[in-house]
């Protein structure tokens, strides 16, 4: 009998707009029956135009450092197989799912199809009229916030991992069913 497995997945960008703003960072988490695996994506992507001073003041990702990593239309595919037909855990879900999609569609894939939970909603259910940015839900919910100056899609995904077994399950996962450590 299969695990259930579901992803959490985040991403960063070069701006806030998906029309005209690219990724440049995706990192997912595989969960299995809710137990996290240490089994990841993560890739860093060429967007092909200039970060937004903006952006890089969170992510802290410059332009110099993607000039030799591949570009979306590279690591499509690698993508979509490891989400495969899972369900996909995201914090503000909308955000993120409008960039894969046009990425995604800018290289002449469907967009996903996958079944989407969105924390922010469950978020706001559990804390209703309270800040659920993922920083404020690391210390309502006791879960250890590792980032230290900056976003990156992997480490936010890893929090955001913890944030939602706490939220769903009430469950800390503090331990490593593998010795594979994340980069």
């Amino acid at each position: 009998m299969s695990k259930e497995r579901k992803l959490i997945l985040d991403t960063e960008t070069t701006g806030l707009n998906f029309d005209s703003d690219k990724i440049i960072e995706i990192g997912i988490i595989e969960l299995r029956d809710n137990v996290l695996t240490q089994n990841y994506f993560h890739e860093y992507i060429n967007p092909g135009k200039e970060i937004s001073l903006s952006a890089q003041k969170i992510h802290g990702i410059t332009n110099e450092f993607l000039k030799d990593k591949p570009t979306f239309n590279l690591i499509a595919q690698k993508f979509l197989d490891f989400i495969k037909k899972d369900t996909i855990i995201i914090h503000n879900a909308e955000f993120d799912k409008s960039f894969l999609n046009k990425e995604l569609q800018d290289c002449g894939f469907n967009a996903i199809e996958n079944s989407v939970i969105d924390t922010i909603i469950l978020a706001k259910k559990e804390f209703p009229g309270q800040t659920v940015n993922l920083d404020s839900l690391c210390r309502k919910l006791d879960v250890t916030n590792t980032r230290q100056n900056y976003h990156g899609a992997l480490l936010d995904a890893t929090l955001l991992s913890k944030v939602y077994l706490k939220l769903t399950t009430g469950k800390q996962e503090n331990f490593n069913l593998t010795n594979n450590k994340l980069e």
